[in-house]
């Protein structure tokens, strides 16, 4: 039977919930690992961006006895996978007013819940952002998968092109199947409707949801708790905060240094694919040359090729998960912050109890309340960062591995082309010498 949608228990987990990754997290985040030379231009580099530092938010501080006590384990999640979806067939829509990109979402599942066993629909990107929203305002403390920015950053690809097309339906695709990976988020109802219903039934379903006003004063709401300010907020809260920071600018380091060794690698790509037909065309006029610069020619277009290859996997498979998880140190931030806005309502209610006489009873009974649901968020939190760390931890080194693997092939097989090369040419000059002593 297929588990029911919940929002995961507050009761206390066992050992066996803890990761065991949490050790190898930090050392692949370790300030040896993501260290820059002092005289590097990267001006988001900040000086205090280290993580060597002892306050700094360590993983293990979440393996603490302390910190074990009343940490949730995601009960819910399936152990064989009942949800398949994908993103798809984009399409561009152009109005009066307008022009836009649908994608086609296909699911396949056999979830007793579904009315059926596949679904097409089509989707735009302002749907994407309106179900995020949705499941951030339902599971506020759970780490919620990023989605591709809306804008598009100037000097990179122009918008609605064919690759930043492609680009955006990869990131779509991932971030579906990232929440249907999700043990919580898998089960939501309005995750559910956007996988099943069509358009106009999604859009009645949008216009369920909070009204304009409502969204006004929970904004407003927000920013008199952040004013306002967290007075209890438990130290393994303010050392993950640290850390989410630090991990964001090593990562936005990463990141920034990545796109610019792609770009200079393209360049690099351009030039071979030039470099080459010149050796060439100048075997037309050297008689006494032609073998050995039509093979140098040879050498360059098979090292051409190869560095394409080399750019298409590093264009596929590094830059975008370096990318996805700089959005994701954003989205922490943001898990971080309604994390505190629920302490600060709690703490906003204890200070109304210390300094009014009156409707106590009241104000003891919506404190409790407050004390039950700050316990549920900060066990969420907390399960769910630790379900991230193991996905994170495991994305970033399958990555670097692939990178590492694809740059040996690279330059095993440039190797290779001008060892071949060198080899026949070192033949011809024996043969020659056996030729002139005959």
């Amino acid at each position: 039977m297929d588990p029911e949608p919940s929002t995961p228990p507050c009761v206390p987990p066992s050992p066996g919930c803890l990761s065991p990754g949490h050790s190898a997290l930090l050392s692949a985040l370790s300030p040896d690992a993501l260290r820059f030379d002092e005289d590097d231009d990267l001006e988001v580099f900040s000086k205090d961006a280290t993580l060597n530092d002892g306050n700094s938010f360590s993983p293990l501080m979440l393996a603490s006895p302390s910190s074990m006590i009343n940490q949730v384990k995601f009960e819910d999640e399936p152990e064989v996978r009942d949800l398949f979806i994908t993103v798809d067939e984009p399409e561009s829509h152009i109005t009066a007013i307008e022009t836009f990109i649908t994608y086609r979402i296909a699911t396949k599942t056999t979830r007793s819940e579904f009315d059926s066993s596949e679904f097409e629909v089509r989707r735009r990107y302002q749907d994407f952002l309106w179900l995020k929203s949705r499941l951030e305002d339902a599971h506020p403390t759970l780490i919620i998968p990023p989605l591709p920015e809306k804008f598009i950053v100037k000097g990179m690809v122009e918008r609605f092109n064919d690759d930043f097309i492609e680009t955006r339906r990869k990131a779509l695709h991932k971030f579906l199947n990232r929440i249907a990976d999700h043990p919580t988020l898998t089960f939501n109802e309005d995750f559910k409707i956007f996988l099943t219903a069509q358009a106009w039934e999604l859009t009645s379903h949008k216009k369920q949801g909070p009204g304009l006003l409502s969204r006004m004063g929970q904004t407003i709401k927000a920013v008199a708790s952040s004013v306002r300010g967290v007075k209890n907020r438990p130290e393994e809260f303010t050392e993950l905060g640290e850390y989410v920071d630090d991990f964001g600018q090593k990562i936005s380091v990463l990141d920034k240094v990545s796109q610019r060794i792609h770009k200079e690698e393209k360049d690099y790509y351009e030039e071979l694919k030039e470099y080459g037909p010149i050796y060439t065309l100048w075997s037309a006029s050297e008689e006494d040359l032609v073998e050995p610069l039509r093979g140098v020619a040879g050498c360059i277009d098979k090292c051409c090729k190869v560095t394409e290859a080399l750019n298409s996997q590093l264009s596929s498979d590094l830059i975008p998960i370096i990318h996805e998880y700089v959005l994701y140190s954003e989205t922490l931030s943001g898990v971080l912050r309604r994390r505190d806005l629920i302490q600060a309502e709690l703490d906003g209610k204890v200070d109304a109890l210390v300094n009014r006489k009156a409707d106590k009873e009241v104000l003891k009974e919506e404190i409790e309340k407050l004390e039950d649901k700050v316990e549920c968020a900060n066990n969420a939190l907390k399960a769910d960062w630790e379900r991230w760390t193991k996905n994170m931890q495991t994305d970033l080194k399958a990555t670097f591995l692939n990178m590492a693997d694809s740059r040996i092939n690279h330059y095993e097989e440039c190797l290779a082309t001008w060892e071949s090369f060198l080899s026949s040419q070192s033949y011809d000059e024996q043969f020659d010498a056996q030729e002139d002593g005959s």
